[in-house]
This record gives structure tokens, C-alpha cells and sequence, in this order.
């Protein structure tokens, strides 16, 4: 029986491929638990971070097969930092090519933040794949809530953070901070790109957790692999994910009969509970828990008890 909160013990995965999905990239797949158990591919956030091993431990590895797969240019997938051919439909199209090389036709999805964008993405286009999913943070990239991160609204709950994320613009280039990031992220200069990537990164590190996460902040900036995650997030952005403006949530008809589990903080300054609420609204048969005392991170207390919670539910459906 595993304790309330606590993560399940760490696991080696028993299946690891390269897989070319083309257009240059090659995903690196991984597979853990037990391989007659029930289907779930975990899709990370982001975009542009990659899993990580804490991220096998959210499911029971005697009842799940766990799928987990870098999305493209992070994480161990290679090329890194490759923005060609990078898009939201390619990341969806993923999905189903991943399935396939596993043999999956009906699964389970999980993702948070960036990884709810993307399974709800897939989910509404093919609909008849998922059995159910567990979201957290919700992210449809709306136009409020990209500026409510990256203009105003979280600056105001954060107005020293956020003089630390402006510092490297000039006056004018604080009108549009994604823009100018995306010009210094894609600078021919190596130190530009590093020294912008250190400032985006830091600007999510340090507003990401209702708990102070200095570990790794401004440490990691200069990394080939912050830089390509701080490029690839921005790059997303740019081009507003590839949607149209409000589609996930429009489109949220098309879950019906998919159970789900939205899991919010409360406090979440990344991705804050309106989205998560409209979301609801727009899903029949959703269940939306709002934990308190919560920001955005899945390493909340409140949040990761809610989260394992959900994967036992589903576990034996």
C-alpha cells in the first residue's frame, strides 16, 4: 500500500528505443511497470523540458505500462533545440506514432501544464484513443493567459522577479517580451542565447511553487539543454502554440464519455484555477479538484497526493 503523498518507489525502465518520427527529429521513448498493465502515456511540460525519472514513480508500476517519451529536440531526443519541423500538430502526431510502435490503441493520458495543452490537443482530435486522462495546471494557451504570464498579471504578484526577467530589454523591447526574448534566444551569439535563456528559465523557476525553488536557478542557464528548452518554449509562444484562439477550450465537447481528473493549485501563478474552471465547464463529465495551499508545480504536497490519488483510481477502470 503506498503512503498518501509519496511518490511510488524509483523504477528502471524494461524497454528503451530511438524512434524517428522525421522531419530530422528522433525521440528518445522509454517504457516502465509492468508490460501487460494498463496503457498511459505521460506526456511532460514545457514544452521543451523532457521527463524525468520522478515521473515513472506518479503510477503504480505493478498496474501500469507507462510510456514516456522526450518531446521533440528536449530532453535526450535529439536533434536539441531543433525548431524545424517543431510544431503542436507534429507533438500531436507523436502521439499517435508512439502508440502505434508500442502496439497501444486505447490509452490513458497524463500530463501538466504544457503536457495538458498537448493531451487535451490530442484528445480532441482523436477522441476514440483515450480511455481517460489526469491533467494538472491547465494551459490551452489563450491570449490571456500568455499575457497574464509574460505581460501583466503575474508581475504584479512577483514585481521583483519580474524587474530580474526584464532587466536584459531596452524600454521599447518591454512592450512584447516574448518577441524580444525570441530575437535574443535565436541570437548568432552563444552568450546572448545563454544569457537570454538564463533570465527565461529563472522567470518560471522562481514562480512556479507556493515553496521558495532556488535549487538550479541561475545555476543551469548557460547549458546547451536551458537553452534549448528556454528556445523551444519561447518558440511555441511566437507562434501561439499553432491554435486558434480559444480551440481547446471550444472544442472540449469532443471529450465526452473520456473521464477526467483536473487537478489545479489554487495558487497557481503559472496557470492560474480559470482556466482549469472553464475547462471543467466545457467537459462533460470532468471532475476538477482545487487544491489549496498550491501553486503550479506537481511537487506540491497538496497536488502530487491528488495526482497519485487519480492514477490509483484509474488504475484498474
Amino acid at each position: 500500500m503506498r503512503t498518501p503523498g509519496v511518490l511510488y518507489p524509483p523504477i528502471q525502465p524494461f524497454r528503451t528505443e530511438r524512434l524517428d518520427v522525421g522531419g530530422g527529429h528522433t525521440l528518445h521513448v522509454e517504457q516502465c511497470g509492468n508490460p501487460a498493465g494498463k496503457s498511459v502515456i505521460f506526456l511532460h511540460g514545457g514544452p521543451g523540458s523532457g521527463c524525468s525519472p520522478a515521473h515513472r514513480r506518479l503510477f503504480d508500476p505493478a498496474r501500469y505500462c507507462v510510456t514516456l517519451f522526450d518531446q521533440r529536440a528536449c530532453g535526450r531526443s535529439t536533434p536539441l533545440g531543433r525548431l524545424e519541423a517543431n510544431t503542436t500538430h507534429d507533438l500531436v502526431a507523436d502521439v499517435d506514432r508512439v502508440a502505434d510502435h508500442f502496439g497501444l490503441g486505447c490509452f490513458m493520458l497524463f500530463g501538466g501544464s504544457w503536457g495538458s495543452t498537448l493531451a487535451l490537443a490530442y484528445a480532441e482530435t482523436r477522441p476514440e484513443r483515450v480511455s481517460e486522462m489526469v491533467l494538472r495546471g491547465i494551459f490551452t494557451g489563450r491570449r490571456a493567459e500568455i499575457d497574464w504570464y509574460y505581460k501583466d498579471g503575474a508581475s504584479r504578484l512577483f514585481p521583483d522577479e519580474w524587474e530580474h526577467f526584464m532587466a536584459p530589454l531596452s524600454e521599447a523591447e518591454r512592450a512584447d517580451p516574448i518577441a524580444s526574448y525570441h530575437a535574443r534566444l535565436d541570437h548568432p551569439d552563444r552568450a546572448v542565447r545563454a544569457q537570454a535563456a538564463r533570465s527565461w528559465t529563472d522567470w518560471e523557476a522562481r514562480t512556479v511553487s507556493m515553496r521558495t525553488l532556488r535549487d538550479g536557478v541561475g545555476a543551469f542557464g548557460a547549458s546547451d539543454a536551458a537553452i534549448a528548452f528556454a528556445r523551444i518554449e519561447n518558440h511555441f509562444f511566437v507562434h501561439e502554440l499553432w491554435l486558434e484562439e480559444g480551440q481547446l477550450i471550444r472544442d472540449a465537447g469532443r471529450l465526452a464519455g473520456i473521464p477526467g481528473i483536473i487537478v489545479q493549485g489554487r495558487y497557481d501563478v503559472v496557470t492560474p484555477p480559470v482556466t482549469a474552471w472553464d475547462l471543467h465547464r466545457a467537459w462533460p463529465g470532468s471532475e476538477l479538484q482545487i487544491v489549496e495551499e498550491a501553486g503550479h508545480a506537481f511537487s506540491e504536497p497538496g497536488t502530487l497526493d491528488r495526482l497519485l490519488a487519480a492514477t490509483d483510481r484509474y488504475a484498474d477502470v
